[in-house]
């Protein structure tokens, strides 16, 4: 029963955690190109020729208060949050294998016309976004020694390889459904660059925190226990499968016999995410200060309007921290490897190179051995072998 648990868990908050995990420097060039939009208009295609800055503002402030609905028709999978300062927050809850979420995000982006769009991705996997469909189904298949070699490089020997096994269930779930995850932050992205100053904020948290806060909360009967169920998932998944994920009821069923397996897992990659997609959305909930024409008009502010494009498993999670007062210093912070896990590291490691040395060993000693059984080399040391002899 367990192992569907984990299967939903690495559907619906893994793949698309593990997408691109290494791309930080191409995500970077990414949100460069969005936030030239920030403070200036999105779309100024429809505003007339020789029209003065404060003129176009107004009229593009103008045009997308129009657009907002006052009462928007929204998906079923929208939840509804609001702030003291009279913000509203559009949760859109997301499977992330699912053209449906697209057609959500992209339905609830056009109704609202929001100030801030904040989506379940950090700096590390912000490439996904501008990457095409073809492209990241390749990336997603593609695990070579570079990649692992790059997981403990960045992440220690234990949360690389399990970094990998994710990878590996990843790339099964992607080649299955033929659909690469985070199909509605694209949507997102490029919903957001149509509203006229519209902000676009990654909301998760970096993702080798959580990797290696994972890690550390595990046991190493635990770590066995999770490889071994990752190495044994290849039940088949439908995309009927995938919808599932968005019932919150079964949704909130599946996680609890997770949390009876691996609770400190579920705390690490949901709960503590939850907490951290809260103090985002809230930070984004703030009020929006009025686009200005030039520096002498005077500062005024409104209320926001924000979208949030969240998975499903994160949806009840933000509804409960939503009132409380959140704190993400102590789930920013990496805990320090146990005693064991410094043992296992140093004994991975001796192994590793006591066996290439081993290794070399062999192979050398067979080269040597088959170079000596060649007859000219048997010829040469028998004319050495007398000419030694004469000179004594």
């Amino acid at each position: 029963m367990w192992k569907r648990s984990l299967k939903l868990l690495v559907e619906a908050e893994i793949c698309p955690a593990m997408q691109n995990g290494q791309s930080q420097e191409v995500g970077a060039d990414v949100m460069a190109e969005s936030e030239t939009t920030e403070d200036g208009p999105n779309d100024t295609s429809d505003l007339p020729h020789n029209i003065s800055d404060a003129d176009a503002f107004r009229i593009l402030w103008e045009m997308k208060m129009k657009k907002r609905q006052k009462c928007p028709s929204l998906p079923e999978t929208v939840t509804v949050l609001s702030t003291e300062e009279g913000s509203t927050v559009y949760i859109v809850g997301t499977a992330h294998f699912s053209d449906s979420s697209k057609q959500d995000v992209v339905k609830t982006i056009q109704e609202v016309q929001p100030d801030v769009v904040v989506v379940e991705l950090c700096q590390y996997r912000v490439s996904m976004l501008k990457m095409d469909e073809e492209t990241l189904l390749k990336e997603a298949k593609e695990i070579n020694l570079e990649k692992l070699h790059q997981a403990i490089k960045q992440n220690g020997v234990m949360s690389g390889l399990m970094q990998m096994l994710l990878l590996k269930v990843s790339a099964h779930i992607t080649e299955q459904l033929g659909m690469a995850p985070g199909g509605e932050f694209r949507e997102a992205f490029k919903e957001a660059s149509k509203v006229p100053f519209c902000k676009f904020h990654l909301g998760d948290r970096p993702i080798p925190v959580t990797f290696k806060r994972a890690i550390a909360a595990l046991s190493f009967w635990q770590k066995v226990k999770l490889a071994w169920g990752l190495c044994s998932l290849s039940d088949p998944i439908s995309e009927d499968d995938v919808e599932k994920c968005k019932q919150k009821d079964l949704l909130e069923q599946m996680m609890a016999e997770m949390i009876g397996e691996f609770p400190d897992l579920h705390r690490t990659i949901v709960s503590e995410r939850d907490i951290y997609l809260t103090y985002m959305l809230k930070q984004a909930a703030r009020k929006t200060e009025l686009p200005r024409a030039s520096e002498s008009e005077p500062r005024k502010s409104v209320p926001s309007i924000v979208v949030g494009v969240v998975g499903m498993g994160h949806v009840p999670g933000i509804e409960k921290n939503w009132n409380t007062d959140v704190n993400i210093a102590e789930i920013l912070s990496v805990p320090p490897p146990s005693a064991l896990n410094r043992i296992i590291t140093f004994t991975a490691k001796v192994t590793f190179f006591g066996l290439f040395s081993y290794g070399c060993f062999c192979v050398s000693k067979r080269t040597a051995q088959f170079i000596l059984s060649v007859p000219a080399t048997q010829y040469c040391l028998q004319r050495l072998n007398q000419i030694r002899i004469w000179n004594f």
